[in-house]
């Protein structure tokens, strides 16, 4: 009975044993299975970010790059007149009666114009004492060549005019397109330093980014230069004051006349009274040289006269 009994115990251990083992095999099973299903979605979640970034960088650069075609298939000869980009000078040199009143007159014409003086100089001629100077002004383009006529007006001669332009209408769209082609990577740095997780990939892209938008500054700069230049024309006047006219009163032959022979008189005054001042205050060293002088002559008379009655 007791045998009968340690047997079918047994037996039971044994059943429970090969229970748990594979139930334990199981789970295992089970583990891998979900670790494994695991790591191929993540492998198919990362292969697909990947393939989204790619094709959203095909994209970009693809529209770029259309962007970049349009601009060079549409040069600066097929573009609107109006919004082309032409710097205009000019130099004047102009002769006025008076220079103070044609400075005020140019001053009053750039303030209507709605422009400004950039520089302004005078200066005096000593030999033929009349005033010379020029003045920088700037005003805007479409008023350009109206104000020069009306300085050329209001002037008493002009000696020389030239003007010149440059068109810089490819430069600007050039530069437009450098713009818009680093804006774009701008922005696509910026996206990725906020996926970035590392230390090292953050200044990787920092100092990219920095690089950039210093290269954004500058095209963004010389844009302004361009459009500033190019939306006011800049003209220098050169202006000699010349106010001699061939005119009876101006030319008072009679006046002339009598101020010369008044000349004359004084340099002659001067001239006797100089002579006067010089032999009366050397009186005295005359007197003495001319009483040596005769009694020499004395002397060389009797001493002749003694010769001749000796012989």
């Amino acid at each position: 009975m007791l045998n009968k009994r340690l047997t079918l115990c047994l037996f039971v251990a044994i059943i429970l044993v090969i229970l748990s083992g594979c139930s334990n095999e199981s789970e295992n099973g089970n583990k891998q299975a979900d670790s494994y299903m695991t790591e191929e979605a993540d492998r198919k979640i990362t292969e697909e970010s990947k393939e989204g970034e790619a094709t959203t960088e095909s994209t970009e650069d693809a529209s770029i790059e259309n962007s970049e075609n349009k601009t060079e298939q549409q040069t600066p000869n097929e573009q609107n007149p109006s919004t082309r980009k032409i710097i205009y000078t000019a130099n004047l040199e102009i002769e006025v009666n008076s220079y103070e009143k044609a400075l005020k007159n140019i001053q009053k014409k750039v303030e209507v114009y709605q422009g400004y003086i950039v520089e302004s100089t005078m200066f005096e001629e000593e030999e033929n004492k009349g005033t010379s100077g020029f003045i920088t002004v700037r005003v805007p383009q479409e008023k350009f060549r109206e104000f020069i006529q009306l300085v050329e007006d209001g002037s008493k001669n002009v000696l020389s005019s030239s003007i010149s332009g440059q068109d810089v209408t490819e430069e600007y769209v050039d530069l437009e397109s450098r713009l818009r082609s680093k804006q774009v990577v701008e922005e696509r740095l910026l996206s990725y330093m906020k996926k970035a997780e590392k230390t090292e990939d953050l200044l990787a892209i920092s100092k990219d980014l920095a690089s950039v938008q210093e290269e954004i500054d500058q095209i963004k700069g010389r844009m302004k230069y361009l459009e500033n230049k190019s939306e006011l024309a800049t003209i220098t006047i050169h202006m000699t004051e010349n106010n001699l006219t061939i005119s009876g009163e101006d030319l008072n032959t009679w006046d002339k006349t009598k101020q010369q022979l008044l000349k004359s008189l004084n340099w002659l005054l001067t001239a006797v009274s100089g002579f006067i001042i010089f032999f009366v205050g050397n009186l005295p060293i005359i007197l003495v040289t001319v009483s040596i002088a005769v009694i020499v002559l004395i002397v060389i008379r009797k001493f002749s006269k003694s010769n001749k009655d000796n012989s």
